[in-house]
C-alpha cells in the first residue's frame, strides 16, 4: 500500500509541473500574439487559479471509483495540455480574438488540475494520517510547480519551443496514468473503458507529434502578411524573418525591427547625428543592436579604434554573425576586428563595467514588456551618463512621436531627469511611420546640442538617404 501512496505522490508532482508549465506556455503565447505581457500573464494565471477552486468544488461530486476518475482526468490533461500551443496557433488564422481561446483552454486546464488534487488527498487518506497527507500532498504539487517554472525557463521554452512544449507536457501526464494502469490495474474497475481511453490518448499524441509544426507555421505565418523564412524562439525572444520579393523584415515578438525597404531612414539618423556631434570617435557602445546595422553605419566611420555591442541573447548576435542574409544586410559589420560582442543585459553591463565611450547608442525594443522598462528608466539613463567620456554623446530610438506620443515624450523627461539635455528628433520611416530618437550631452546646453547636430555636414558620409 505504500507503492499506492508514493505513485499518488510522484503524479501530483508530475501534475504540478505539467500544470504550471501548460499556463506559462498560454500565458507566453497569449503575449505574442495578442501583446500586453503584464495584462496577458495575470489574466491567464488569475483565471488559471479561479478555475483550480471550481474544478476543486466540483471534486467532491466525485463519490466513487476515485482511480478510474483520476486516470481520466490525466488522460484528459495530457490532451488538453498537447492540444493548447497548436490550438491557438490553428485558431488565430480564423478569429481575431484568440485571446479568449487562450484563456479557455487555461481555464479548462485549471479546473482539471483543481479536480486531480482532492481525489489524490482523499484516495491517499487510506495511507497517511489527515495532516501528513494534506500537507505532503501540496508539498508535492508545489515541488513540481518549482520543478516546471525552471524546466520551462532553461529548457522547454529555448529548446522545444511553442512546438514541442506542450506535447511534452501532454507525455508526461499521459505517463502518470500509464504508471497507475501498469500498477494498480486490479483496483481499476471499468478497465475497458481505461483502456479505450489510454489508447485514444496515445495515438493523439502521437499524432500531435507529427503534426504539431506544420499546423503551428501555418498559425504563426497567419500573424505576417509575408512569407516566413526565419523563425526561432530563444530563451529571450521569438525572432521571425519574412521576405517579400527582394526585400526582408526582422520582427522580435511580433514587432518589426526593420525592413530592407527603408531601414536606413531608421539606423542612419539613428547613429549619425550622435557621431558627427560627439567631440572623438575612438571608442563606441552599442546597447542592443545585435543585427549589425547600426554598426554598420558606425563603421563608415573610418576614426572608430572599437565597437562593443552589448545584446542580451546571443541567439541574436549569432545570426547577425552567421545568417547570409543579415550579413549582405549589415555589410559584414559583425565580423569586423574591431567589434567585441558581449551577451549580457545592458542594465547589468552598465553597472559592471568601468570603461568610458565616445558614443553610447541605445538600440533597444520598445518599452511595452517589464523585462525592457528598467532599461528605459531614470537609473539606466544615469548609468550611461556615467559611462560617457568627455564632450561624448548618448542617442536612443525613442518610439513614434505620433503613435506613442506619451511614451516618446516620457523618454525625453526621462533622459532629462538623468542630468542630459535633450534634443529630440523624428523621421518618417514608410514601412513603420513616423520615428522618434532623443539624443543627450551632459556638457552641451539643449540649444548647443540642437545647433551642433544641424551645423555638422552629413553630405561626407555614405549614406543611402
Amino acid at each position: 500500500m505504500a507503492n499506492v501512496s508514493a505513485i499518488l505522490k510522484i503524479s501530483i508532482f508530475a501534475t504540478g509541473c505539467a500544470g504550471i508549465v501548460a499556463e506559462f506556455v498560454l500565458s507566453t503565447l497569449a503575449t505574442y500574439i495578442v501583446g500586453n505581457a503584464v495584462f496577458q500573464w495575470t489574466i491567464v494565471m488569475s483565471l488559471m487559479l479561479f478555475s483550480m477552486g471550481i474544478g476543486s468544488r466540483i471534486s467532491k461530486t466525485f463519490q466513487n471509483h476515485l482511480l478510474d476518475t483520476f486516470i481520466l482526468i490525466e488522460f484528459a490533461l495530457s490532451i488538453f495540455c498537447a492540444l493548447s500551443a497548436i490550438t491557438a496557433y490553428g485558431l488565430s488564422a480564423y478569429t481575431q480574438s484568440i485571446n479568449l481561446i487562450i484563456y479557455l483552454l487555461s481555464m479548462i486546464i485549471g479546473a482539471m488540475i483543481g479536480l486531480e488534487i482532492p481525489l489524490v488527498t482523499r484516495m491517499n487518506q487510506a495511507y497517511e494520517e489527515l495532516c501528513v497527507n494534506i500537507s505532503s500532498v501540496m508539498e508535492k504539487d508545489y515541488y513540481g510547480a518549482l520543478f516546471g517554472g525552471i524546466f520551462f525557463a532553461f529548457f522547454a521554452l529555448p529548446y522545444f519551443g511553442f512546438t514541442y512544449t506542450p506535447i511534452i507536457l501532454g507525455t508526461i501526464n499521459f505517463i502518470v496514468a500509464s504508471l497507475f494502469i501498469w500498477f494498480l490495474f486490479d483496483l481499476i474497475h471499468k478497465k475497458k473503458t481505461i483502456v479505450i481511453s489510454f489508447i485514444i490518448c496515445a495515438i493523439t499524441l502521437i499524432l500531435l507529434s507529427v503534426l504539431a509544426k506544420p499546423i503551428i507555421m501555418y498559425g504563426e505565418q497567419s500573424q505576417y502578411k509575408d512569407k516566413i523564412i526565419y523563425s526561432l524562439q530563444t530563451k529571450y525572444q521569438k525572432i521571425v524573418i519574412t521576405q517579400w520579393k527582394n526585400n526582408y523584415w526582422l520582427f522580435i515578438n511580433r514587432q518589426e525591427q526593420f525592413s530592407t525597404f527603408d531601414e536606413e531612414k531608421y539606423h542612419e539618423p539613428l547613429v549619425h547625428p550622435a557621431m558627427m556631434t560627439t567631440i572623438n570617435r575612438n571608442n563606441i557602445l552599442i546597447l542592443g543592436g545585435g543585427d549589425g546595422l547600426a554598426l554598420r553605419e558606425i563603421l563608415k566611420h573610418n576614426d572608430v579604434k572599437t565597437v562593443t555591442i552589448v545584446d542580451i541573447d546571443p541567439d541574436m548576435t549569432s545570426l547577425g554573425k552567421t545568417y547570409p542574409i543579415l550579413l549582405k544586410i549589415n555589410n559584414n559589420s559583425m565580423l569586423d576586428s574591431r567589434v567585441n560582442i558581449i551577451n549580457k543585459d545592458a542594465g547589468i553591463f552598465l553597472k559592471e563595467d568601468n570603461k568610458l565611450y565616445d558614443v553610447i547608442i541605445i538600440d533597444l525594443p520598445d518599452p511595452d514588456t517589464i523585462d525592457l522598462m528598467h532599461l528605459y528608466s531614470e537609473g539606466f539613463y544615469t548609468l550611461v551618463g556615467k559611462h560617457l567620456s568627455v564632450g561624448g554623446t548618448m542617442v536612443t530610438q525613442a518610439t513614434s512621436p505620433i503613435f506613442s506620443k506619451k511614451a516618446f515624450l516620457c523618454i525625453i523627461k526621462t533622459i532629462e531627469a538623468a542630468g542630459f539635455s535633450a534634443f529630440p528628433y523624428h523621421n518618417h520611416i514608410p514601412t513603420m511611420g513616423e520615428w522618434g530618437f532623443v539624443m543627450g550631452s551632459l556638457k552641451m546646453s539643449p540649444h548647443q546640442l540642437k545647433k551642433r547636430v544641424i551645423e555638422q555636414n552629413y553630405n561626407i558620409l555614405d549614406t543611402r538617404f
